[in-house]
């Protein structure tokens, strides 16, 4: 579509002759992109906040724990206390093949107060041990430093990773604290890394910033715990859904220690994949529903532009007359029509968008902390370039009402207007 210099010239005198029309009609189709661009920077920012409680958690992973026994098995009652131990590893590994990484877990015994020092620091933490390959079961995020490895396994090592809140409580001052050491109770652990993941609400003997990590042969020895085993995180291959082999993993556990196979309550299988399922399906329905109210706002805006086009065209009755009667053509006529519709929507468009995107930076910047950022309330850049598209296209469909009844008017009837 061509249109010279001269009518970009009318094309700016009318909207200025209009302004306050114009003004609220250009506010409403600003409205509908700033609310179609925050709703989808704000939905993904709380899908990144939900997904926050599951944080680190692999989406194909199970975890395992013992609990007291609800049904009575082969002469042992109801009711009945056990433990698993370091053999059920192997077990998992030969009966469930379709298990990728398996790794134990051990927790400081229940009711032990541990209290952690680092000089007149103090702070009381949670304490578990672990193997190199719960990393990729719940994946840590290293602030300073590394995790556990098979190095610390094999030697016995003395050192132990922080959870943030440990971190924070007892090295006020901040920096790296690698290389250091602190007391918890009367051992001495050097520390190799601070992580800080905090896995939200889904928390197993406490929460992942609150606890100190140390090697599981270490925890053993330590708090001679022998070969019990109090919880064991376990992740599918790719492409196996967790869901079918649930029962398999509680009947491998639970025959070996003498556990009905159906007892759900005993032989306790958590299954995340489950909660992942659930969370997307939310976030489908909120997607659609800030699709639906964006793409709504905006078709009120547009039809407000056409509605202000259609006054304008019928004040212009006369001048387009005119126009028409010293050889402007229907395509001239229609060309400026349209230009005035897109300009106009283009500019409170494109305004809604940067005013969009500013208030998402500012929500980014409040989840913000340390230099991490929590959840990011964004948009991406080609869903900021398909609502402009749409902006435009708008524009276009408004214009035509407005240029069809343009193009009708006669010259006759335009000088008889008056």
């Amino acid at each position: 579509m061509r249109i010279d210099i001269d009518s970009y010239r009318e094309i700016l005198d009318t909207l200025t002759r209009n302004k306050s029309r114009s003004f609220l009609t250009g506010f409403g189709v600003f409205w509908g992109v700033f609310m179609l661009v925050t709703l989808i920077g704000g939905g993904q920012g709380l899908r990144e906040m939900l997904n926050r409680n599951f944080d680190g958690f692999a989406t194909n992973t199970v975890m395992i724990w013992a609990q007291q026994t609800s049904k009575p098995y082969k002469g042992f009652r109801k009711g009945r206390y056990w433990s698993m131990d370091y053999k059920d590893i192997g077990r998992l590994h030969q009966r469930v093949p379709e298990l990728d990484v398996v790794a134990p877990i051990l927790f400081a015994p229940w009711g032990k107060s541990n209290t952690a020092y680092r000089g007149d620091q103090k702070t009381t933490p949670r304490i578990q041990g672990v193997t190199p390959e719960y990393a990729q079961v719940i994946a840590p995020k290293m602030y300073y430093g590394r995790f556990i490895n098979d190095m610390d396994m094999r030697d016995h090592r003395k050192v132990c990773v922080l959870g943030k809140k440990i971190y924070k409580d007892l090295f006020k001052e901040g920096g790296d604290p690698c290389g250091k050491s602190i007391r918890v109770d009367s051992t001495y652990y050097e520390v190799i890394g601070v992580d800080y993941n905090t896995n939200g609400s889904v928390n197993f003997n406490g929460r992942a910033e609150e606890k100190i990590t140390l090697p599981l042969t270490l925890m053993q020895q330590t708090y001679n715990r022998g070969n019990q085993v109090d919880m064991i995180a376990a992740t599918g291959r790719k492409g196996v859904v967790m869901s079918n082999i649930t029962p398999r993993i509680r009947e491998t556990i639970a025959r070996a220690h003498y556990i009905d196979p159906t007892d759900e309550q005993g032989a306790m299988v958590f299954n995340t994949e489950i909660l992942f399922q659930l969370l997307d399906n939310l976030f489908r329905g909120v997607n659609f529903l800030i699709w639906l109210v964006g793409l709504g706002t905006l078709l009120a805006g547009a039809i407000g532009v056409s509605n202000i086009m259609m006054v304008t065209v019928r004040e212009r009755t006369t001048e387009i007359g005119i126009r028409r009667a010293i050889g402007a053509t229907p395509r001239m006529i229609l060309s400026q029509i349209i230009s005035e519709s897109i300009l106009l929507t283009l500019v409170a468009g494109m305004s809604g968008i940067l005013f969009g995107v500013f208030i998402l930076q500012m929500l980014e910047m409040g989840n913000t902390e340390d230099g991490i950022v929590n959840a990011h309330f964004q948009v991406g850049f080609w869903t900021a370039i398909f609502a402009a598209v749409v902006v435009s296209l708008m524009g276009v469909l408004a214009g035509l009402a407005p240029a069809a009844r343009a193009m009708s008017i006669k010259p006759v009837d335009a000088m008889r207007d008056e």
